[in-house]
C-alpha cells in the first residue's frame, strides 16, 4: 500500500459498461436492445451492458456482457470495432447505488439476430428501429410488460442519442457507409445509407458530386450498370475505393428536409 494513502477515505462505487450497437436493416437504422429480466427496471428495454469485474478492463467487460446478454457468438463479438463514447456519472443514474458507466458504440453491417444469453440480466434481445427505441414514455409499473416505446431503462435514452450523433459523425469522416452496400453498388444505394443514418434527405446531384470528388472513396466498375426501375439509363456501378478516411469530409447538411 502506498504510504499515507487510505483507500477507505473514499466511498466505493461501481463501474458498468453500456453498448449502443447500430446496424442498417430493411432500409432503417436499428439499435440492439435487451429486455431486462431483473430489477431495477425489470421488463423494460435497455442497452446491453453490466458491471465491470475487478480484474477486467472496460472493453473486456463490454464484449463479455454483449455476448452474455444477446447470445451473439464470441467470434462475432470479438470482431466488433467498439469505440468508447463517453462516461456517464450522474450520482442518481442508477437506483441501486452510485454507478459510473463507460459507454461504447459501434455501427456494424450484417449482424445476426440476437437471442438473450444465459449469463446476463436480459430475458429478450432484438434489433429495434432507432425511432421506436427513442420514443419517450413513462417508467413501467411493477409487473408490467411494456413495449419498447415505454422508454429505456436508466439514462439509456441519453446514451442512445449521444451514440447516434457519434455514428452520424463517423459517416462524415470515414468510408464506413460503403460497408452497408452490396459489393458493387450504385451511388443511389450509397446515398440511401447516409440518408438512413442521418435521417435526412440529400440532394442527389450534390451528393454524387461530393462522392466522386473525394479521392479513394469509390471506384467505378468498368462497363457495369444496373437497372434501377426508373425511366432513365441504367445506373453505373461502383465498389469501395482504397481510402479509409474522407478528405475532404462528407458533411451533413446543416439544414435540410428530414425524411
Amino acid at each position: 500500500m502506498t504510504a499515507g494513502y487510505d483507500p477507505h477515505a473514499f466511498e466505493p462505487f461501481a463501474v458498468t459498461v453500456d453498448l449502443a450497437v447500430f446496424t442498417v436493416r430493411a432500409g432503417a437504422l436499428h439499435v440492439l436492445l435487451i429486455r431486462r429480466g431483473q430489477e431495477p427496471y425489470a421488463g423494460t428495454w435497455a442497452l446491453p451492458g453490466g458491471f465491470v469485474l475487478p480484474r477486467e478492463s472496460a472493453e473486456t467487460a463490454a464484449r463479455r456482457e454483449l455476448a452474455e446478454e444477446t447470445g451473439l457468438a464470441p467470434g462475432v463479438v470479438a470482431a466488433l470495432h467498439l469505440e468508447q463514447l463517453r462516461t456517464y456519472s450522474d450520482p442518481d443514474r442508477d437506483p441501486r447505488m452510485r454507478v459510473v458507466s463507460v459507454a461504447f458504440t459501434a455501427l456494424v453491417p450484417d449482424m445476426p439476430e440476437p437471442a438473450a444469453g444465459g449469463g446476463g440480466d436480459a430475458d429478450r434481445a432484438r434489433w429495434v428501429p432507432v425511432g421506436e427505441a427513442a420514443a419517450p414514455g413513462a417508467d413501467p409499473g411493477p409487473g408490467s410488460d411494456p413495449g419498447v416505446g415505454s422508454g429505456l431503462a436508466f439514462d439509456h435514452a441519453v446514451i442512445l442519442a449521444d451514440a447516434r450523433e457519434r455514428v452520424g459523425s463517423k459517416l462524415e469522416y470515414t468510408c464506413l457507409a460503403s460497408a452497408f452496400c452490396p459489393p458493387e453498388f450504385t451511388l443511389g444505394e450509397l446515398q440511401a445509407v447516409y440518408e438512413t443514418v442521418w435521417d435526412t434527405a440529400l440532394d442527389r446531384p450534390n451528393f454524387r458530386r461530393k462522392v466522386l470528388a473525394t479521392p479513394g472513396f469509390v471506384e467505378a466498375v468498368p462497363g457495369a450498370a444496373r437497372l434501377t426501375g426508373g425511366r432513365g439509363k441504367p445506373a453505373a456501378l461502383y465498389r469501395p475505393g482504397p481510402a479509409t478516411t474522407l478528405h475532404p469530409p462528407l458533411l451533413r447538411p446543416s439544414e435540410g428536409p428530414t425524411r
